[in-house]
């Protein structure tokens, strides 16, 4: 039996060569495809059509050697466009974000959005570093790490889009600040934020990413901008918790710069359980509160709601197990009438079903008295409760915190008790946001739950 001729009958040498080269190339491409697929590891439910994902390690940033789970240390939700910077936007400057991990891990990448600019954001200087830890802007001087998108220092991101770098090999400690920098020369138009961070963030005037001192940066401000997620490849943590709230999960009347919101507590709680038995979920937090945040009604000023940006600020974020939903005292505080208890409970309903078809687990609050406010009404008190009722009685969440219970007023159980009352009888002091974290059963975590068909 004759062995036929890999190239055919008559091929001459050009040809095969051709044959051989397309056949290389076709296995290239199958790689890098694969690389996506699995480096990038973003949560299910992210539109690929909205993202400008790194397609390889860049130079200076090779795909990670170490083990371990890519999760989220730290996010946060972008709320519209800042005021103010619609024409120049942030041309010709550089934003110098920190950020504050919840968990460590051998390396990083970085979500970028553009999701309110009217035109496309380019980005043509981006790092990370660990931060001094001295409340200024410097870096600790070799871990700084120019970030790359597709091996290229340079990323365009569509109006409404985002990106996600490639992974930058660095040590990220656990409960520690992290400095992201990014430069664009030409303005987007509005710039994409999260304001109320509860953070000084800094910005200096020209291309700056590199500066370790952080002498460049005389620019301040509490507001992120452009960055809304950190993940890091960890061997601390398993899976990711998403906080999604209003004001009182954003932290807004929590003390600036300390990091004692009660997401941030229960990161804390989560870290010290499992070094002292190794029993607790390991997990990394993220804080995707928007202050006055609703379940049902979008805002301009107040970002989409829940019912709207769940996709995005849950079911996008990576490798989710659980998600805790304090929402729905705006629904009843900025009706102008009297909200519907029913409604708002169907839209936490939603909420609950989309997670579980995609086995996340589902923790719900009680929502916390609010009576010495200036929106309090006896009709709005009676919705809180009823809404109360229905989800103490085991008919809405996976598992309940009974933030209501915890920190209301004893003797006038439609107040807050004055120790975690910041002043205005409707958000927590820090000692407020400690008991909110310190009430949730850290079993109740375990997660994930089976998806619904």
């Amino acid at each position: 039996m004759t062995r036929p001729h890999v190239g055919g009958a008559g091929m001459s040498p050009t040809r095969h060569s051709a044959l051989l080269s397309a056949i290389i190339a076709l296995v290239v491409g199958l790689s890098a495809a694969i690389y996506v697929s699995v480096a990038s590891d973003h949560g299910p439910g992210l539109d690929p059509r909205a993202v400008t994902r790194a397609a390889a390690p860049g130079p200076g940033s090779a795909a990670p050697i170490s083990t371990g789970v890519w999760v989220g240390t730290w996010a946060a939700s972008p709320v519209s466009g800042e005021p103010g910077t619609a024409t120049d936007g942030m041309a010709g400057r550089t934003v110098r974000n920190v950020v504050h991990t919840s968990v460590g891990g051998t390396s990083a990448r970085v979500t970028l959005s553009n999701l309110y600019g009217t035109g496309p954001l380019t980005v043509t200087h981006a790092t990370l570093a660990v931060a001094a830890g001295d409340g200024s802007a410097a870096a600790v001087p070799d871990t700084l790490r120019r970030l790359t998108f597709g091996g290229a220092t340079t990323v365009v991101v569509p109006a409404g889009g985002q990106t996600v770098s490639d992974a930058v090999t660095v040590a990220v400690p656990h409960d520690s600040d992290v400095l992201v920098s990014t430069y664009s020369p030409t303005s987007a138009g509005p710039v994409t934020y999260h304001p109320h961070a509860r953070q000084t963030n800094y910005v200096a005037e020209g291309e700056s990413t590199e500066d370790v001192s952080g002498a460049a940066f005389t620019g301040a401000g509490e507001s992120w901008r452009y960055l809304t997620a950190l993940d890091v490849l960890s061997n601390e943590a398993d899976g990711t918790v998403v906080a999604l709230g209003d004001s009182i999960t954003d932290g807004i009347t929590s003390t600036a710069g300390a990091d004692l919101r009660w997401p941030d507590v229960l990161a804390d709680r989560l870290r010290a359980s499992v070094a002292a038995d190794g029993d607790t979920p390991r997990y990394g937090v993220v804080n995707e509160g928007i202050s006055g945040n609703r379940v049902l009604a979008d805002d301009s000023r107040r970002g989409a709601a829940g019912v709207n940006r769940f996709e995005r600020d849950v079911l996008g974020r990576t490798n989710v197990k659980v998600v805790v939903v304090d929402l729905g005292v705006n629904d009843i505080l900025r009706d102008p009438g009297l909200a519907d208890p029913q409604a708002i409970v169907n839209g936490l309903r939603t909420l609950v079903e989309r997670a579980h078809a995609h086995g996340i687990t589902v923790v719900g609050t009680t929502l916390m008295p609010f009576r010495g406010h200036r929106g309090y009404s006896d009709g709005r008190e009676d919705v809180r409760q009823r809404i109360n009722q229905a989800i103490r009685a085991d008919a809405v969440f996976d598992a309940v915190v009974d933030f209501d219970q915890a920190l209301r007023d004893p003797y006038d159980p439609r107040s807050l008790r004055s120790e975690y009352d910041s002043g205005d009888h409707l958000h927590p002091s820090d000692r407020g946001y400690r008991k909110m974290a310190e009430t949730v059963d850290l079993t109740d975590l375990e997660g994930p739950a089976p998806a619904r068909l």
